[in-house]
């Protein structure tokens, strides 16, 4: 359904504070996130893994971004553990994972719909109970930035190893 990109890229994003949806429009993917306030470790990750000029890129990009929150949820030390040089691939493919190309607002999608990561493999879209992604629940949808959209999910979604 989405075409693979050759672009290595990350997620930004969850639950945006009143100037990021007034602002959004205009700012890229990157500095939505980091104005929302909600994304330090996202924006750190993106950070580690030399991602910031790709998301800041003309895209579009679609990102289910998770929270501080969503982050914090995983194991302990897991976040420290990626965030460390010698593991970029590993968080390189986390984070593209969560990155579709294109820009899909939510009235986009459907039932069971497949799309393809940036990482190569594709996450799985289900309505049935409001809008998850690989299990993640989307909390906020549709945020516009100059470059693509953001959703925001409440977990780390992971591909497969």
């Amino acid at each position: 359904m989405f075409r693979k990109t050759t672009l290595a890229l990350t997620t930004a994003a969850t639950m945006f504070a009143g100037s990021a949806f007034a602002e959004g429009h205009s700012m890229d993917i990157v500095d939505t996130a980091i104005d929302a306030g909600s994304f330090e470790t996202l924006v750190a990750a993106v950070q580690a893994a030399g991602l910031v000029d790709t998301l800041k890129g003309d895209g579009p990009f679609t990102v289910f971004a998770p929270t501080d929150e969503a982050f914090a949820a995983l194991p302990e030390g897991t976040v420290d553990t990626l965030l460390q040089p010698e593991n970029k691939d590993q968080l390189v493919s986390i984070l593209t994972y969560h990155v579709v190309p294109g820009k899909v607002m939510s009235t986009d999608l459907t039932d069971d719909m497949e799309a393809e990561t940036v990482e190569g493999s594709t996450v799985m879209i289900d309505l049935d109970n409001g809008v998850m992604v690989d299990g993640a629940t989307v909390t906020t949808a549709d945020i516009e930035a100059s470059n693509g959209v953001i959703h925001v999910i409440d977990k780390v979604i992971m591909p497969d190893s």
